[in-house]
């Protein structure tokens, strides 16, 4: 019997799930659920102890917990069998023929046909009419008689017979069976015979070695021939070569070897550019690592791993100075501010910013007031490194400032202004780039994580980018809004030295391999000249290459480089060639520094 306190009807009982109550009853009174808080645990004991828990069913109309009876239980088991509600309906009883076999005289109606039923109808020749109207004036379409040919078609009938591509013209036959020859014959002539150390030596050949695969034999007749041992075996290896050979048909390119060389301007064209060796500085006795100009161009200055520094007349070759710094000097670099003097020197943990006193004296006279008028704040403030002004001694020899830095320093860079220069130390965490402030003698660190080995930075000439070279990429970092402005990849496995372009639109790497035009051995330097639109690269083979670079405006389009001169002079020292390149701030000469001790001026 159905339980009918709950009056909400045939709905989805799901609406009440989020309720307290399952619907009301015919006084509209809220029927509550029942308080159900059992969970898994307590279902799986009832289900253990409970034995009529397997007939234990929840009505969804009240939440309550109903027992089937035993009358409930097999209505249920009938049901899952396919068979009746009803126990006592029987499917099988016999039929009652209700209509007798036997025919009556009268029929059941003798009621006259309808005149109707004889006549044509008018609606339906009304219906006909209007339809053959509608068909005459084109508005109801005859259906189209439906297209019985096949819908499969040749896929190869439009193609172009004469195209190369074409399907037949790319078959390739099978080759051709070798023909047999003379020693192949049942009877043949004795010269063809092996005789008994040929066939010792046949038999212990290898059988890819073996000019015949088979020994020659002579019978008397046709008849006296037996059946060919070998021949299943070679069937099957006939029938290998032709499914596993590669035919297909080469097609020829007809290209002229001239049309793939592009077209270079002749270097008479090109000048001017260094040709000829004029100068050679000697006074260095080791390795000279790195060089650096002055603005003016007048005086050059030289580090090597002799523990010394050495300023230069350029145009006498005079050594003018010679500074001992008491290690081997990594960096040099000559403040680019034409109104200072004053050059920044790494030797193992420290940057010595240096007054050389070379030239006008108003000139260094003004750099070494414009260091003095430092005044120190009131605060100490905590900074990476630690500056120290220079005691007497050093003093004398041209030492100005110590920037003291935890690791050894390998590069020195100065920012366009003269004011700010950035150092790289040998480390691996976020303190590999550190920016100071000369006027100001504060240091910081621009970066808060590593991003790789930092192998050089430089400056952008004109603008506020900063670059950042690691062994893969060069990022561009912007300084006003303190940002990465780009990424860009180099095509090499290790970054050794960086250049700008005097534009600022393109950055030229040196890899440390040979992959730099025509070098034979790894690349230690690239440069850039300030005015004319030159190159220089120098590598470990002892020469110097120039080449004219031109840098297009537009960014995608390639920059044209035309090696115009192989410059040589430097002996190969310790597998060691050209270790630096600089070209004159205002002429078209190049400077070299090399392993064997000398630098070299080439105009």
């Amino acid at each position: 019997l159905q339980d009918i306190r709950n009056t909400v009807g045939n709905i989805p009982m799901e609406w009440y799930q989020d309720f307290p109550h399952v619907g009301y009853n015919l006084d509209g009174k809220k029927i509550y659920k029942p308080i159900r808080n059992k969970d898994e645990l307590d279902m799986f004991l009832e289900k253990m102890e409970n034995p009529d828990y397997w007939r234990t069913v929840q009505d969804k109309m009240t939440g309550a917990d109903i027992k089937l009876t035993d009358e409930q239980v097999d209505l249920v088991h009938r049901l899952q069998r396919g068979q009746f509600g009803d126990v006592h309906f029987d499917p099988y009883e016999p039929a009652v023929d209700f209509f007798t076999h036997e025919v009556m005289i009268h029929p059941v109606t003798n009621r006259p046909a309808d005149k109707r039923s004889f006549i044509p109808s008018l609606i339906e020749k009304e219906k006909v009419s209007k339809l053959v109207h509608a068909i005459k004036m084109g508005w109801i379409k005859p259906r189209k008689p439906k297209d019985d040919t096949p819908t499969y078609y040749d896929l190869w009938a439009h193609e172009d017979p004469n195209s190369i591509l074409g399907r037949h013209k790319m078959h390739v036959p099978a080759p051709k069976m070798k023909l047999p020859g003379h020693e192949e014959s049942y009877n043949p002539p004795p010269e063809y015979l092996l005789s008994e150390e040929e066939k010792l030596a046949w038999e212990q050949q290898e059988p890819a070695e073996r000019k015949l695969n088979f020994i020659p034999q002579q019978y008397r007749c046709l008849r006296a021939v037996p059946a060919y041992s070998r021949f299943i075996h070679e069937r099957f290896e006939r029938c290998l070569d032709l499914y596993l050979c590669p035919r297909q048909r080469k097609m020829r390119v007809n290209v002229d070897p001239e049309d793939l060389i592009p077209k270079l301007p002749k270097p008479r064209d090109l000048q001017p550019f260094p040709t000829t060796q004029a100068l050679v500085y000697r006074g260095h006795t080791s390795l000279v690592r790195c060089l650096s100009v002055s603005p003016s161009g007048q005086w050059l200055v030289s580090g090597s791993d002799d523990c010394t520094v050495r300023f230069w007349e350029v145009c006498t070759a005079r050594c003018m100075k010679t500074l001992p710094v008491g290690g081997v000097v990594k960096s040099v670099a000559w403040n680019p501010n034409p109104t200072i003097c004053l050059v920044a020197v790494c030797v193992e943990q420290s940057v010595l910013l240096v007054n050389p006193c070379l030239g006008d004296k108003l000139l260094y006279g003004a750099t070494d007031q414009l260091l003095e008028s430092y005044v120190a704040p009131e605060e100490e403030r905590v900074q990476p490194v630690q500056w120290a002004t220079a005691t007497v001694e050093e003093h004398s020899k041209g030492v100005r400032l110590v920037v003291q830095h935890s690791k050894a320093v390998k590069q020195v860079t100065w920012h366009g202004k003269g004011d700010y220069f950035a150092s790289v130390v040998s480390d691996n965490s976020n303190m590999q780039v550190l920016i100071h402030q000369t006027s100001k003698r504060w240091s910081q660190n621009p970066f808060r994580k590593s991003k790789g080995l930092v192998q050089c930075v430089l400056f952008h000439p004109i603008r506020p980018y900063f670059f950042v070279a690691t062994q893969r990429y060069v990022r561009v970092y912007n300084l006003l809004k303190q940002e990465l402005t780009k990424k860009l990849m180099t095509n090499c496995k290790w970054v050794s030295s960086m250049a700008i372009h005097p534009g600022g639109t393109r950055p030229l790497c040196s890899p440390r391999s040979r992959r730099v035009l025509h070098h034979k051995k790894a690349l230690r330097s690239v440069a850039f000249h300030k005015h004319y639109p030159l190159f220089a690269s120098g590598s470990d083979d002892g020469t110097v290459i120039v080449c004219h670079g031109m840098v297009y405006n537009d960014l995608l389009q390639n920059p044209l480089l035309v090696p115009v001169k192989v410059l040589k002079g430097h002996a190969i020292t310790l597998d060691l060639g050209v270790l630096d390149v600089l070209f004159h701030p205002t002429q078209p000469w190049v400077f070299s520094s090399g392993a064997d001790g000398t630098v070299r001026l080439y105009t």
